[in-house]
């Protein structure tokens, strides 16, 4: 008979391989610099933001002043996947959103918080069964990911490292 938690133990592991293996190459790291750009891809900078945070559901092209600081860097794979990296004006990457065809690489994006993720997504998995979108939330670090074979979407933020007025909801 099997124990759900030695179900649940090798999960994040296959997770991490298969999350790997389906993904373009991408070399950055969250708390770390942004990726050079791949052979594959394209790169597209704006900066810097500005917005107000606060300006609720008005569009982003009407938030005007309030943030600045930062900058997103937006990657473009020859699959279709698009990186976006969100970097503070020391060069940090803070934020990381992806959408496309493609998972991108988790493990490289997350970079030293790669092993705190896959521990979230093995508790989550303990607690339920099946599958669906995963929201690790902790203090200092925040993943949501989800999507269906061919359209992969989500974000990843250090909560600590927003700029003053950014949310987590200005991450995508």
């Amino acid at each position: 008979m099997w124990n759900r938690s030695l179900r649940a133990a090798p999960c994040a592991a296959v997770v991490a391989c298969a999350l790997a293996a389906v993904a373009p190459a991408a070399r950055a790291a969250l708390g770390g610099a942004p990726m050079p750009t791949p052979s594959d891809a394209t790169t597209t900078i704006v900066s810097p933001i500005a917005h107000t945070a606060s300006a609720g559901n008005a569009p982003m092209a009407s938030r005007t002043a309030g943030v600045t600081g930062y900058s997103v860097r937006a990657t473009a794979f020859s699959s279709g996947t698009t990186v976006r990296e969100y970097i503070g004006a020391d060069g940090t990457v803070f934020g990381i959103a992806w959408n496309g065809p493609r998972m991108p690489d988790l493990q490289t994006l997350l970079g030293n918080y790669f092993p705190q993720y896959a521990s979230g997504v093995q508790a989550l998995h303990a607690a339920r069964r099946g599958r669906g979108p995963v929201a690790v939330e902790q203090s200092d670090l925040v993943v949501h990911s989800g999507g269906h074979m061919g359209s992969f979407f989500g974000q990843a933020w250090l909560p600590s490292a927003l700029p003053a007025g950014l949310t987590g909801a200005d991450i995508k």
